[in-house]
């Protein structure tokens, strides 16, 4: 894959930055995590751990049963935790984690060697872009993402190279953070937080991303927010991580103005 393609604050933040050694993050995963029934007096790093975990859970259960017949991928796997937490505890009959950073893949061998000598032929990591898979047509039975997709350039050849992967009736799942529309909610955001004035993160209109979906070919496209298990009890963790006026405690607050928020986001191939 040309690597001139990821986008710079892209490639340096999961590069040599590897954004999983920052303070806000702990145990190898890299997302806000979902803090639902975790005590927010004191949380601990294990707690974060927890939480990270519960957001993968959360979107895993969104596939149906049996799923022991399903054959997934993550799209944005970074270290690869997440695609092993998905075989070990939900069964899946494989899955193949996907990142466009070569550094993120040969991280995720590296944690997971384990996990992947136990399950050699159930589960992978491989190189690919968010529009560019690589899979055959209608070769998984879902495709899932966990806060990825803000990084990606655009959604519309998401959603296209979604429905190519995936079978008649496989299911996308993607849980991250989108913006409210309109010009003005992007430059907002782009005054409060640091990730979204460099570039590493892009201001994606939820109602574009399901406008992109059924586009596609997608039905059943449901969004369902999670903003209040997300966003309190980030921001908590980050009170005791990140120094005092630290941007990153603005996500908070611009989700209190509606200036973005966190979704899950359904939709099954036709």
């Amino acid at each position: 894959m040309d690597q001139s393609r990821i986008p710079p604050t892209v490639h340096r933040t999961y590069g040599t930055g590897d954004l999983s050694r920052a303070a806000s993050f702990a145990g190898g995963f890299i997302n806000f995590g979902d803090w639902h029934g975790i005590d927010l007096a004191a949380p601990t790093p294990e707690e974060r751990v927890h939480s990270q975990e519960q957001l993968y859970r959360r979107v895993l259960r969104a596939f149906p049963e049996p799923r022991d017949q399903l054959r997934l991928a993550e799209v944005g796997c970074g270290r690869g935790l997440g695609a092993a937490l998905a075989l070990r505890e939900f069964r899946f009959a494989a899955v193949t984690g996907v990142d466009i950073h070569p550094d993120q893949i040969e991280r995720a061998r590296t944690v997971n060697a384990k996990a992947l000598a136990t399950y050699p032929d159930r589960l992978a990591y491989s190189l690919g872009a968010a529009e560019e898979l690589p899979f055959p047509a209608d070769a998984l039975d879902g495709l899932y993402s966990v806060e990825a997709a803000q990084h990606f350039r655009e959604l519309t050849g998401f959603a296209h190279e979604a429905a190519r992967v995936l079978r008649p009736g496989g299911r996308l799942v993607v849980t991250t953070f989108f913006a409210a529309a309109g010009p003005e909610a992007a430059e907002r955001l782009s005054l409060l937080l640091s990730s979204f004035a460099d570039g590493l993160d892009v201001a994606h209109p939820l109602d574009g991303f399901t406008a992109d979906l059924a586009a596609a070919g997608f039905t059943g496209v449901t969004a369902e927010s999670i903003g209040a298990d997300v966003w309190p009890g980030f921001d908590r963790y980050l009170a005791d991580a990140v120094p005092a006026g630290h941007w990153s405690r603005n996500f908070v607050g611009a989700w209190r103005d509606g200036l973005l928020d966190y979704h899950v986001v359904t939709a099954d191939r036709s």
